[in-house]
């Protein structure tokens, strides 16, 4: 009898480990990283054969020497935060996938050779479309381009340090938005 329930027991606990298997993913992008330094993460969870939600976090607090400015900076830094949903034709976490979401993301960008520096807050929606590659069944690397396009309130300064500011709005907006090379780990 003690036997019948410790194998049970056994069996229970394995059934329902195999259920929670394959429901998680955590990714970056790797050509995120190589813009400027642009730290992400997003972090993915199936609800179904075909969808996963996720929620992802850019995160750029640098500034790169550039002789052409008064400032002597290059940045890109911001803060971004993303929710959405993906569309997997195949199998969740494999194969081709297409993706929406709403963003927000507050910016202060300054470009090579240029002393205008901008900064402000945009909100709107992003879409994606990609592929996922299974290297192992655990680990993915994925590919994808995408654009993003909504509202966005700025203001322009004349320099980084004078502080004067030459034009400030707001403003509708379509831009690109990523090229995805990323690593996924699935658990």
């Amino acid at each position: 009898m003690a036997n019948r329930i410790i194998l049970s027991a056994v069996l229970a606990l394995m059934a329902s480990a195999a259920g929670l298997s394959q429901n998680w993913a955590v990714s970056s992008n790797v050509a995120g990283l190589a813009d400027r330094g642009t730290l992400n993460a997003t972090a993915s969870r199936s609800v179904s054969k075909h969808w996963s939600m996720n929620a992802g976090i850019r995160y750029n607090p640098f500034s790169f020497p550039d002789d052409g400015t008064e400032s002597g900076a290059v940045r890109k830094k911001q803060r971004m935060l993303t929710l959405g949903a993906r569309y997997w034709l195949w199998h969740v976490y494999s194969g081709w996938w297409m993706s929406g979401a709403a963003q927000y993301q507050e910016y202060n960008f300054s470009k090579k050779g240029n002393n205008d520096t901008s900064e402000g807050d945009r909100i709107g929606a992003a879409f994606a479309a990609g592929y996922s590659y299974m290297l192992t069944p655990w680990l993915n690397v994925e590919f994808g381009l995408g654009f993003w396009g909504g509202y966005d309130r700025y203001k322009v300064y004349d320099c980084p340090t004078c502080g004067i500011t030459v034009d400030r709005g707001a403003k509708a907006f379509l831009s690109p938005e990523d090229v995805i090379i990323a690593l996924s780990i699935i658990f």
